[in-house]
């Protein structure tokens, strides 16, 4: 109502022109005027200060400037003056052809004359001194001269320059410790357009500077001569001043200018630096009356800013104790009612309008039956307003249904408490009224979710238990579990422990060394072995048991550990009772192999047999008639002898081979079971026709394998090449079958790979693909387990096996089967591993 009252207030009077009307974001620029105000003030004043520094200093810069270049301009004079002075000498020395005397005289002149002068040397050309005439302070030594000779080094590279340029030339040689330093200037004599040597003239880089430069600008400045290294020559040098040294943008350093000698070039460079240094603007007393009067304007601005805030402040206060009240109505979502002590509306927020579908001016007045009461509910909520007006109305609140002013019904939740006024009476009682439909709908939906959750899971025919880290409760079993272990945490620890995850149990001293994963201590998290499964036989209820296993956050916030354990004992009887099978199939196969290899080992035995028929029948015929020695009879005994072992032998490889065991690995050497299996196998290839070779590399490290498999292996493939010549019906030089046992690196692993190659038909590209599948074959009579198993033999001893196709000029003219076993042992394999449980 007040906030009505003062709005009525600023409507009321008359129009106001358009000038003194408000605009938008009258009160923000009326804020920002005075800042922007000052901080423009103060931009100014730093602007113009900066500005006559900088005038300034390109004052005192161009002074420097302009005196260095006058003073490079007379010394440049100076120069030019010796350097004509000293041609004309040169030119008289080559006209006139002057003696050393002559030239003595005329050379003491000008050094006498001219102080810069240090030294005037005749140098004929062949490069030998023929006189010389220095200044009295000079040493008449020359360093550059040794036995009458222009040695070899700076000087006879200058003289050697003004021979081949027939001009003057300057240089300056490199500076000596402790000696002053000089500039050479090579004149040369030309007498009759040859060159006939040269004039050399040493200046003083002391006395060019000393005489050259005018006296004016010496006192005004710090003059020096440097080479074109920056090395101080002669003259004074301002050190380096912290805080006092000044640079403009574009001119480099105040006060300071330096520039070569033309004549000399940019090894001679003439610099003057100023002796005194700028006080600056700061020092000034413009400057400080300046800076006391914008401190004043400043603090005045300030103060007239703030005394604006104070006023706006308070505007705002008003205004917003106005539109605090009606501000909460509009915002709040909860319906709010207020009834007085007899149980009329008073006052209804326009969230409970909106919830209801009534108007503010339907509902006040409004007395029991209220508008928004179901007819079928009105008994019921009439005792509920009765308790209300009483007092007796419950602290939690209570559940209604609501009718809309379009006949729906909503859920709503009723919470009613006193009114009291500003002077602490009770004046009526409050309500505020929540939608609780959609919470009523997620929370029916959750409770249906649960028990299809709840259902699944108690028909599962797995056990599914959780558990929380450091405790014995049970979290959640389902029915499975119930019926296996009971109701405790006592089966699902035994299946954590024996599957392998670590079991973790906290003290109450304990929990300081735990993480935010509770229950779980940190080296423990860090170290755990987790398990994805494993398979564990329980003894209580005979039964082989899969167990996974994960950690979970529980709905608690507590880290907890699900266990699901699946019954595999039918599987597991199914994989013994195939590894059994898979047992007595590898048997069979080599039971198989013999029988096709039976008349090629009748004929085999059938030899030394013979031969022991007619070594006795011929040892029996000499006795009696007499007519044998007894070197005879031994000969004839020995090669009897022989020929039984060799019938034993084969006997013995067959017996080996065919015989039913259990696999063992051993370390065997490689050459001995490939001599085995060449001499089983020859019998078998001789039948055939089909000749056999084989290479075994030398130096092949021992194998862990149990030799009996890997000697069938080689046995099938030479066998399946064989019969692939067979098939092919080669030619009788073409009918080879060639083994090799040759040691390589596969992926850094050393291994020892077997090779059997043959000269058959090859393989199919259908074929290739299903070569190893069991009960395939490509031959009419084949079982198709042959490749199978020795797959499964190779892998099982953690190799490989392959095939391809041997081609020369696009036809097939062979194949070759690789397989290979790693140089060292089976890991995780014992000697008594067995390889068709592997296999299976």
């Amino acid at each position: 109502m007040q906030s009505d009252s003062l709005a009525t207030l600023l409507d009321a009077g008359p129009p106001q022109p358009w000038w003194q009307r408000p605009f938008r974001g009258q009160d923000r620029i009326a804020h920002l005027a005075p800042l922007a105000a000052v901080l423009l003030f103060l931009v100014a004043i730093v602007l113009a200060f900066w500005y006559l520094r900088i005038e300034e200093m390109r004052r005192e810069q161009e002074a420097v400037k302009r005196d260095v270049e006058y003073s490079q301009q007379r010394l440049r004079l100076r120069l030019l003056e010796r350097q004509e002075q000293l041609m004309r000498l040169a030119r008289d020395m080559a006209d006139r052809e002057l003696s050393t005397l002559q030239f003595d005289i005329r050379a003491e002149s000008l050094v006498s004359q001219y102080p810069e002068l240090m030294a005037l040397s005749w140098v004929d050309a062949e490069r030998r001194l023929r006189a010389t005439q220095s200044s009295p302070s000079v040493s008449p030594l020359r360093q550059w001269v040794t036995d009458g000779r222009i040695k070899a080094g700076e000087v006879d590279e200058g003289f050697s320059l003004a021979r081949d340029l027939r001009q003057p030339v300057y240089a300056q040689p490199m500076a000596v410790k402790d000696a002053e330093p000089v500039l050479y200037l090579y004149v040369p004599i030309t007498p009759r357009a040859q060159f006939g040597g040269a004039l050399l003239v040493e200046y003083s880089v002391e006395g060019l500077l000393r005489y050259g430069v005018p006296s004016d600008v010496l006192a005004k400045y710090a003059v020096a001569l440097m080479d074109a290294k920056g090395k101080l020559l002669a003259g004074q040098s301002i050190p380096e001043r912290p805080g006092l040294s000044e640079r403009l943008p574009w001119t480099g350093k105040v006060n300071e200018f330096e520039t070569p000698v033309s004549l000399v070039g940019n090894g001679l460079v003439l610099r003057a630096q100023a002796w005194r240094t700028s006080q600056g603007v700061v020092g000034g007393t413009l400057f400080w009356l300046v800076a006391v009067l914008a401190a004043m304007t400043t603090w005045m601005l300030i103060a007239n800013w703030r005394q604006s805030q104070r006023r706006q402040q308070a505007q705002h206060a008003l205004q917003a104790e106005t539109s605090f009240r009606r501000a909460m109505e509009n915002s709040m979502l909860t319906g709010m009612r207020a009834l007085d002590l007899e149980g009329r509306i008073i006052y209804v927020n326009p969230a409970f309008c909106q919830m209801t579908g009534w108007s503010e001016e339907e509902l006040i007045g409004q007395s029991e039956p209220f508008s928004y009461w179901p007819l079928e509910d009105r008994d019921e909520l009439a005792a509920r307003l009765t308790d209300e007006l009483g007092g007796l109305a419950d602290p939690a609140g209570f559940q209604m249904r609501v009718k809309r002013k379009d006949g729906s019904v909503f859920d709503a939740r009723l919470y009613v408490s006193p009114l009291i006024d500003a002077v602490g009476k009770q004046t009526g009682w409050m309500a505020s009224m929540t939608d609780i439909t959609e919470p009523n709908r997620v929370r029916r939906q959750l409770s249906a979710s649960y028990e299809r959750f709840t259902t699944v899971l108690e028909a599962l025919d797995a056990s599914v238990s959780v558990a929380p880290l450091g405790s014995e409760e049970l979290l959640f079993a389902n029915k499975l579990y119930r019926q296996w272990f009971g109701g405790t945490t006592e089966g699902h620890l035994k299946l954590v422990v024996r599957a392998g995850t670590p079991e973790t149990q906290l003290s109450e001293e304990g929990l300081d060394t735990v993480d935010s994963f509770v229950g779980l201590p940190l080296d423990s998290i860090a170290t755990a072995p987790l398990a994805e499964h494993a398979e564990v036989y329980v003894e209580r209820l005979d039964k082989w048991l899969e167990v996974r296993s994960r950690y979970l956050n529980w709905v608690d916030g507590r880290l907890a550990q699900m266990v699901i354990a699946t019954d595999i004992t039918a599987r597991h009887q199914a994989d013994e009772l195939a590894a059994a099978q898979a047992e007595r199939a590898q048997t069979a196969s080599r039971l198989i192999t013999m029988g096709e290899m039976a008349s090629s080992v009748a004929h085999e035995l059938n030899q030394p047999l013979t031969a022991i028929s007619n070594y006795c029948t011929g040892m029996i015929s000499r006795i009696k008639g007499g007519s044998i020695s007894q070197d005879d009879l031994l000969g004839a005994l020995e090669k009897t002898a022989r020929q039984a072992q060799r019938a034993g032998q084969v006997v013995q490889h067959i017996r080996s081979f065919v015989k039913r065991s259990e696999p063992r690995r051993q370390w065997a050497e490689v050459p001995a079971m490939v001599d085995q299996v060449v001499e089983l196998a020859e019998i078998d290839l001789r039948r055939r026709q089909v000749r056999l070779t084989h290479h075994v590399a030398p130096g092949l490290p021992a194998l862990h394998v149990d030799p009996i498999l890997i000697e069938q292996v080689l046995v099938n493939l030479i066998k399946n090449g064989a019969e692939s010549i067979d098939v092919a019906q080669r030619a009788t030089s073409n009918r080879l079958v060639d083994v090799r046992v040759t040691q390589r690196d596969i992926d850094l692993q050393p291994v020892v790979q077997f090779s059997v190659t043959d000269s058959g038909r090859g393989l199919s590209a259908e074929a290739l693909e299903r070569l190893y599948e069991a009960f395939f074959s490509t031959k009419n009579d084949g079982l198709g387990i042959g490749l199978n198993l020795c797959r499964s033999i190779v892998e099982s001893h953690q190799g490989r096996i392959q095939a391809e196709n041997l081609y020369n000029a696009g036809q097939v003219v062979g194949c070759r089967f690789s397989f290979w076993i790693p140089a060292g042992p089976v890991q995780g394999a014992s000697p008594s591993d067995n390889p068709s449980k592997a296999m299976a």
